[in-house]
């Protein structure tokens, strides 16, 4: 049994007390006074990364997403999935097959692909030798030979079939996101209605909102979707950050880190799939046209830049950990409260990193 005391941040409220760990699940959860100062936080679900601590998610090898996943379990993330950018199709479809026992041994949650199935106009950092327009063919064979580990697929649902490719996803209870895309904001609605679920890091990669042609990013905020949130105070301005999170709400708002290799590294140059991308005062962009490549975030950080940027405490957590937990189905993490599987971040008062429990066990 293992008793962590704090103040425990639940689900809309910030209670002094306990959890107490019995194995690898929650028991109970006490509000008690002289618990201490440290802040007790679900552990963090990550959406959206590509790698860290110089190990890659990219071009599917094990050990680069062993060291990738184990990097930012350090920083708070008990939950993760492996992001995968533009790529041709024997990459995709070797990637998720080696991936599939990290997944089952729950090393990482899931695959999630960030392409090729993309807009040219609006590919960003995407390598755009690879993007092509939807493939139900694809998309069914990976799903079957994934096995459970496909979580996850971004989509520009303007391009020719997106729309019977988001339809299928959903029929086979994979999420599919907008994202990367130029579409109009009835477009964007279709690919709702389609059934989309996520945003992908909003206002990144779409056609910037106009009063005449709302776009992407008010027909997302506007919508039962939730919208990824790269909180580095580089993809986003603060303010901004807080817009969107308080137009959203934290039931609809998740912070990702869209992070690269390049986390947690010296400045320097890397690569993401396939272009050469350089890194400086924890910016990365690409060498060829200086267009933003990831990031180099982590989750305890983006939590730091959401309270900071003016979001309260519970709120930012459950953007961290509750709502990007349910968006994946996951009924069992994303929260302090019995029954539950005991991961979760133990903070100091200004939200570093102590210690993290996954499964019950310190890590």
């Amino acid at each position: 049994m293992t008793r962590i005391g704090g103040r425990i941040v639940r689900p809309g409220a910030v209670v002094e007390g306990y959890v107490e760990v019995d194995g690898p699940t929650i028991l109970s959860v006490e509000a008690a006074g002289g618990a201490g100062d440290d802040i007790v936080v679900p552990g963090f679900v990550d959406l959206h990364c590509h790698g860290g601590g110089g190990h890659t998610f990219t071009t599917g090898d094990v050990a680069a997403a062993r060291g990738a996943a184990a990097f930012h379990l350090g920083h708070g993330t008990t939950t993760m999935l492996a992001s995968l950018v533009s790529s041709p199709f024997e990459l995709m479809r070797d990637a998720t097959a080696a991936y599939r026992p990290l997944v089952e041994a729950g090393v990482i949650g899931g695959v999630h692909y960030e392409g090729p199935y993309l807009s040219g106009v609006r590919c960003g950092a995407q390598n755009p030798e690879f993007l092509r327009d939807p493939s139900a063919d694809e998309l069914t064979e990976l799903i079957k030979l994934g096995e459970g580990a496909v979580r996850l697929v971004t989509i520009a649902p303007e391009l020719p079939g997106a729309l019977e490719a988001i339809a299928l996803l959903r029929e086979h209870g994979v999420a599919a996101a907008v994202g990367h895309t130029d579409a109009t904001y009835e477009q964007t609605l279709a690919g709702v209605n389609a059934g989309a679920t996520v945003g992908t890091h909003l206002f990144n990669g779409m056609r910037p909102p106009h009063h005449r042609e709302p776009g992407p990013v008010v027909g997302l905020l506007s919508s039962p979707v939730v919208c990824e949130l790269i909180a580095d105070n580089i993809h986003l301005h603060p303010g901004m950050l807080a817009f969107a999170a308080r137009t959203a709400g934290p039931d609809k708002a998740a912070l990702i880190t869209d992070a690269i290799d390049a986390t947690g590294m010296a400045d320097g140059t890397y690569d993401l799939g396939g272009q050469q991308v350089v890194v400086a005062d924890r910016a990365a962009r690409l060498a060829r046209d200086g267009s933003i490549a990831g990031s180099t975030l982590t989750m305890d950080e983006a939590l730091r830049n959401t309270v900071a940027a003016g979001i309260g405490l519970a709120e930012a957590v459950a953007m961290a950990s509750t709502t990007p937990a349910r968006v994946l189905g996951l009924g069992d993490v994303g929260a302090l409260e019995a029954g539950l599987r005991a991961d979760l971040v133990v903070l100091s008062p200004d939200l570093q990193v102590k210690r993290v429990m996954r499964s019950g066990r310190w890590v």
